[in-house]
């Protein structure tokens, strides 16, 4: 693992994996998404590639307004710089449209109402979903090297749609994130995650219970059914399901893009999370070389189904807007 300083003296580098972060984001975005799908499954069996029609969700559109907000506040955020570019990408355009996750939905009516965070996010429907998770990655960037520091963005930017676990699965991500981008091994990536969430929370004794399971299956393979059946909330996925499950599925794969992508986005359930936060773990750690072309052009405008404005962005353009952001 190198140093901050190292990373920033290194601008092609930095570049390089703040690129791989965002795009791999949303190449899992969108693999997972399909992976999930039953017209892909019943034809492909398993999903193995971008096939046609794969495109972004929530998650990527999400991560979009996250990146967009640390540019625009030149990587200052408060609630305040916050507040407004929710205000501004979201009130102001006409809310959320398709596929948004139930706390984001609330949060916009709580901000339309008049709700300021961190009360926007603590009087908030399914405010311990993983929506805050998804979106993260872009702090983890920004932070490269500094986890405590991105986890306490995290905190920040979380707390206008989530509250306690949803806001310590953000947390988790964003150190991991940052840990990756400086090239963590596998371990450290995972371990800087499992530090911002107390043990004795639903999240802190569902991810104990994940790494059990690692530990005792000891591959991908063997640990398959019980990180499904084991985790498995009712009705809705939450935290403590999907993220516990990001992190095993991480380490059993030993963090490798394609590895991620496979047991990723062919996982059912909250599938296109597990693989956005994987392929942003992932991206940051191994750079864009990893992902081929042809899945990079796929995913680079997001397809603006929640958030009409991300439909206008390039993710290779916002990644390197946001490595220009990493310095002393």
């Amino acid at each position: 693992m190198i140093t901050r300083a190292e990373l920033i003296q290194n601008p092609s580098l930095c570049r390089d994996r703040a690129v791989g972060c965002l795009v791999g984001l949303a190449v899992g975005d969108a693999f997972g998404d399909i992976g999930r799908s039953d017209p892909y499954r019943q034809r492909y069996g398993i999903i193995t590639n971008l096939y046609a029609g794969a495109k972004s969700t929530d998650d990527t559109e999400f991560a979009v307004l996250t990146a967009q907000t640390l540019l625009d506040c030149d990587g200052d955020l408060t609630p305040e710089r916050l507040l407004v570019s929710w205000q501004k990408y979201i009130l102001a355009q006409g809310g959320l449209f398709e596929r948004g996750g139930r706390p984001l939905y609330g949060a916009v009516e709580n901000l339309r109402r008049g709700a300021l965070p961190p009360l926007s996010g603590q009087d908030n429907v399914l405010n311990y979903d993983d929506g805050a998770a998804m979106r993260i990655a872009p702090i983890g960037v920004l932070c490269a090297g500094e986890p405590e520091r991105a986890a306490a963005l995290a905190e920040i930017e979380s707390q206008i749609s989530h509250h306690q676990d949803g806001i310590w699965a953000a947390q988790a991500v964003a150190a991991s994130v940052a840990v990756a981008m400086v090239g963590g091994t596998t371990g450290e990536i995972i371990a800087a995650g499992l530090a911002q969430i107390p043990d004795e929370s639903w999240l802190g004794r569902a991810m104990a219970r994940a790494m059990r399971i690692c530990d005792e299956a000891g591959t991908i393979e063997r640990a398959w059914e019980a990180l499904h059946t084991e985790l498995w909330t009712p009705v809705h996925a939450a935290s403590p399901e999907a993220v516990p499950q990001i992190y095993a599925v991480f380490r059993l794969t030993d963090g490798d893009f394609h590895r991620g992508m496979f047991w990723g986005g062919n996982f059912g359930r909250d599938a296109d999370t597990i693989g956005a936060v994987i392929g942003a773990m992932a991206g940051a750690r191994q750079g864009i070389g990893v992902i081929p072309d042809d899945w990079v052009a796929k995913v680079r405008q997001p397809a603006g189904v929640c958030l009409k404005f991300a439909a206008t962005k390039d993710m290779v353009t916002l990644a390197e807007q946001l490595a220009a952001l990493i310095r002393d």
